[in-house]
């Protein structure tokens, strides 16, 4: 007797066959980097452009520092290498956008527009695309809100996002930052060598030429309640980023001469870099790590340059890792490039307590032998051996081990908001609604440190949000995708054998010399 076997025959819809573009299906804004790579290989270098812009308020600077999932999707991966889709994107950016221009952000948008008219409809890919949204608001397919505002605490990625769209839609819209600059962690975590300022300025001056006010200085909690935002505007999504330096539960963690990562890095954007000793120690694994590193060998030649004596010299840096190389979540090229600066790594490495003078300074880090740093569920659950003990000597330690939020602003009981047991607000992480129906969270708040491509597409998943709330309409499909086919589409002869561009960089003896000096050179023709 045969058992009888069933089976689920489910025919391939829309999704399937979106599914298979893999690289865009990866892109948390659906960016169609299909269809921009393949314009740029037929020479539309601008229709490249606005195909890259179109979901991306933040385009130019995610040319610089995407984390670029779609090349990890890339299917070309699958045979050598993944196409360099993240340079091609800076390679268009450049030509078209904010960077290309004498008026900075504020030329882009007239651009844009004369794009939205010029261009016929159905030109790029999917949806959230910035070229129908202006079609169809000035069509009248999506009506603009009038009358209706909201407040973002905080301008990161996801705030700027939110902006962004929310401005197209007609929101009059309000930022309120407590850093002096725009921008969030994009302006005083990333370093400079990596994020240029200037592109920055412009990528914000984008937004606020679509009509978006902002009040920088602004610490919620202290110069504003957040009460008092609900009653000022109709909506209030709070945007703050991972922003804090996760504290090690080690002794001597709170001596003098140990310093928070990303506490470091902002000090360092603001032009207030902290006293460092001669012999440093970052502890972390991750791409924050390898950033307040590579920051620290830079501040060391800006300070041997600055003394004729080498009296403030760094000797070294050396940076302390729970996992091994191979499960560094550091990007492999933060990991290579700071091997060439001179970064000493040390793998699988805990910290087990802070050593500290009789003055109370630090002296150096206890460290034992990881065994293991996840278990086999994956989950985080390090094991030691602690007869594998080991001390290194320092004088500064910067714990670049995690990040988390600041919501000291925020009381839950009064402001009817739920708190999770990591601290966070309760929310549909989707949309970003939470119990309180006029105030809504974005980017790391709403779903934990992330890529900055998440955090964008966080932020713009609300926008859509407030929309359908305030004005009863869902913002269609149809009415933000655009489409571009590619009847004659084909590999070029010999795709195969050609191997992935290799990027110049600036060599490492001068990239060090400066903050401001960029590691990774744009493509050429």
């Amino acid at each position: 007797m045969i058992d009888a076997i069933s089976a689920a025959v489910h025919i391939p819809d829309r999704d399937y066959w979106k599914a298979q573009i893999k690289c865009q299906a990866a892109c948390p804004v659906h960016t169609d980097a299909r269809g921009y790579v393949r314009a740029i290989a037929s020479g539309d270098d601008e229709l490249a452009y606005l195909i890259a812009r179109g979901p991306n308020p933040l385009a130019s600077i995610c040319g610089r520092v995407c984390g670029a999932p779609c090349e990890a999707a890339c299917r070309r991966g699958d045979y050598d290498k993944p196409i360099a889709i993240r340079a091609l994107k800076r390679f268009v950016c450049e030509r078209f956008g904010v960077e290309a221009r004498d008026q900075g952000g504020r030329g882009l948008i007239d651009f844009l527009k004369q794009a939205a008219a010029a261009r016929g409809e159905r030109e790029c890919l999917d949806g959230e695309e910035l070229l129908p949204l202006l079609q169809s608001t000035m069509s009248g397919r999506v009506e603009p809100v009038s009358g209706r505002s909201v407040g973002i605490i905080g301008s990161g990625p996801a705030g700027l996002a939110a902006a962004h769209d929310l401005a197209l839609l007609g929101f009059d819209v309000t930022i309120y930052e407590m850093e002096p600059v725009l921008a969030g962690m994009l302006a005083v975590g990333v370093p400079e060598y990596r994020l240029p300022r200037d592109l920055i300025r412009a990528e914000v001056e984008v937004i606020e030429a679509l009509g978006v006010r902002a009040v920088t200085g602004c610490t919620v909690g202290q110069d504003v309640t957040l009460p008092e935002l609900r009653e000022r505007h109709d909506r209030v999504i709070i945007a703050v980023g991972a922003k804090k330096s996760r504290v090690i539960p080690i002794k001597g963690a709170g001596a003098e001469g140990v310093l928070g990562g990303v506490e470091f890095l902002r000090d360092v954007s603001l032009g207030r870099p902290p006293a460092l000793g001669k012999r440093v120690v970052v502890i972390g694994g991750g791409n924050v790590a390898y950033d307040v590193g590579r920051t620290v060998l830079r501040q060391i030649s800006l300070d041997t340059a600055r003394a004729a004596l080498r009296e403030r010299e760094v000797a070294s840096v050396t940076l302390a890792s729970l996992e091994s190389l191979e499960e560094m979540p550091a990007d492999d090229i933060e990991i290579i490039e700071g091997d060439e600066e001179g970064i000493i790594r040390r793998n699988s490495l805990g910290p087990k307590e802070i050593l500290i003078d009789e003055q109370g300074h630090v002296r150096g880090v206890l460290f034992r032998k990881c065994i293991r740093v996840y278990d086999e569920e994956h989950r985080f659950a390090p094991l030691f051996d602690d007869s594998v003990e080991e001390v290194i000597e320092c004088d500064t330690v910067l714990l670049a081990a995690g990040q988390t939020v600041d919501l000291t602003f925020v009381d839950a009981e009064r402001d009817g908001l739920e708190i999770d047991p990591r601290g966070f607000i309760t929310c549909d992480p989707e949309t970003g609604r939470t119990s309180s129906p006029d105030v809504y969270v974005a980017g790391d708040l709403a779903h934990g440190p992330k890529l900055l491509i998440h955090a964008v597409a966080s932020g713009k998943k609300v926008a859509r949000a407030i929309y359908e709330d305030v004005t009863g309409r869902a913002i269609r499909h149809e009415d933000v995708e655009l489409h571009l086919a590619i009847p004659d589409y084909r590999r070029e002869f010999g795709y195969e054998r050609r191997p992935r561009v290799s990027l110049p960089t600036t060599p490492p003896e001068q990239r060090i010399a400066s903050q401001k000096a960029p590691v990774e050179l744009a493509l050429s023709e």
